[in-house]
């Protein structure tokens, strides 16, 4: 299986930042899906997700996050949590202006999962349902340290990346995550703090008022993002629709498991019982 239909793009946030797009669409969809990637890591280490949900019939779009990837910004830098929002909006804006017609889903990992419920947070009714992979939703144990850092007077001062070996327990994912020359080797204070402190408060405040239909699913040894973040955000939000499934033993990156093609497939089935 190869993907068959790339193409790549740009889409302009500001004069001076860019965001690289890539699209893979499929004859005759029956949905679309928006990938929304996590902290450090690119659009192209989903390229076996975008196999499979091109062969469920679904096209898919992609986006780097700004300072990470191929997109444009200072690397490894964020300004305010909102930018990731709003830039995630305007790539909702770029699915559904090129497949107006298709009901579009989101599916975001680990920090991909924290915009993406920040984005249900403050852009409801535009989409047709979100995917949750190891949402990053509350202030996690791995960044408390943070709340002793005034990260706007350090701003680039920066975290080495040194989580590699806990992302999931197929040596190879983690060996070819450690040899990408596109995934950040570190990050600043002033984005980590925005992110995981100020932003995950913020959401933790405005839980409540997220109501579109959504699938939470984690890694029951995720030591990354703890698990309780999934029941968390499965327990305080208003969504009528929703459904939690924890997966024993898999680590955080549960789309590069052994088990990934069961994990989709869940998603998959999720999906289409909303199409």
């Amino acid at each position: 299986m190869s993907l068959t239909n790339t193409i790549e793009g740009q889409l302009k946030m500001t004069e001076e930042v860019s965001l690289y797009t890539v699209k893979n669409p499929v004859e005759q969809p029956q949905a679309a899906v928006l990938i929304v990637h996590g902290l450090a890591e690119h659009l192209g280490r989903y390229e076996y997700v975008v196999e499979k949900l091109n062969s469920f019939g679904y096209s898919v779009y992609r986006f780097d996050h700004r300072g990470h990837g191929k997109s444009g910004g200072e690397k490894g830098y964020l300004d305010n949590f909102h930018d990731f929002l709003d830039d995630t909006d305007k790539a909702v804006a770029w699915a559904k202006i090129d497949q107006p017609d298709l009901p579009l889903f989101m599916l975001g990992h680990s920090m991909g999962g924290y915009i993406a419920a920040g984005y249900g947070v403050k852009y409801p009714g535009k989409l047709a349902g979100q995917i949750f992979s190891g949402p990053a939703v509350i202030v996690l144990p791995i960044f408390e340290s943070l709340r002793t850092i005034d990260f706007d007077r350090l701003p680039r001062e920066t975290m080495p990346n040194s989580l590699a070996s806990l992302i999931c327990r197929d040596q190879k994912v983690v060996q070819d995550y450690i040899d990408d020359p596109l995934v950040l080797k570190s990050t600043t204070y002033k984005l980590l703090g925005e992110v995981f402190i100020r932003g995950a408060e913020w959401l933790v405040e405005r839980m409540e008022t997220y109501t579109y239909p959504c699938l939470i699913l984690h890694g029951g040894g995720d030591q990354i993002v703890t698990p309780e973040a999934a029941r968390y955000l499965y327990k305080h939000i208003s969504s009528e629709d929703k459904a939690l499934k924890i997966y024993p033993d898999l680590y955080h990156e549960i789309l590069n498991e052994f088990e990934k093609d069961a994990v989709l497939e869940d998603i998959q089935q999720w999906i289409e019982a909303r199409i």
